[in-house]
């Protein structure tokens, strides 16, 4: 049998044989299971929540260092122990601390992230975003 270059030719050890099974686009990896399939989800989320966060906490730091810098003008100080200090250096607490735990909760997903998927690296199946090494050219894009 004469192979004519089109591609829907058996060989003819094959003949007969069912070939259903033998899809080589299944090999290379697969999808994790799992925890390890939230990894890179987990990983970019903590990461934007980090930068977020760290984006958060300078800004606060610059509201702070303004508000102590107005209040000490008239030749106060924000270290008082007057009310008035304590209201001014208590402003952004609240927010301050919300940062600071947003942003270790933001790390440790990054983190908890990146190992899941360092310990699932090498694992095998198949991926949906892999080539299977098919080269396709204009003619099996246009039908002819």
């Amino acid at each position: 049998m004469e192979d004519s270059g089109t591609g829907d030719s058996i060989a003819e050890d094959t003949a007969g044989q069912d070939t259903a099974g033998n899809d080589y686009s299944g090999q290379g990896r697969r999808r994790p299971q799992g925890l390890a399939s939230y990894a890179r989800p987990a990983l970019i989320a903590g990461a934007v929540i980090a930068v977020v966060c760290i984006a958060l906490l300078v800004i606060i730091f610059f509201l702070d260092s303004f508000n102590a810098t107005v209040y000490s003008v008239g030749g106060k100080n924000v270290q008082d122990a007057t009310d008035e200090a304590r209201a001014i250096r208590d402003t952004y607490a609240a927010a301050r601390l919300g940062g600071i735990i947003f942003l270790i909760a933001g790390i440790l997903l990054a983190a908890a992230g990146a190992v899941l998927m360092y310990r699932h690296r090498n694992d095998e199946g198949q991926d949906v975003d892999e080539d299977d090494g098919e080269d396709v050219d204009f003619e099996d894009l246009a039908g002819q």
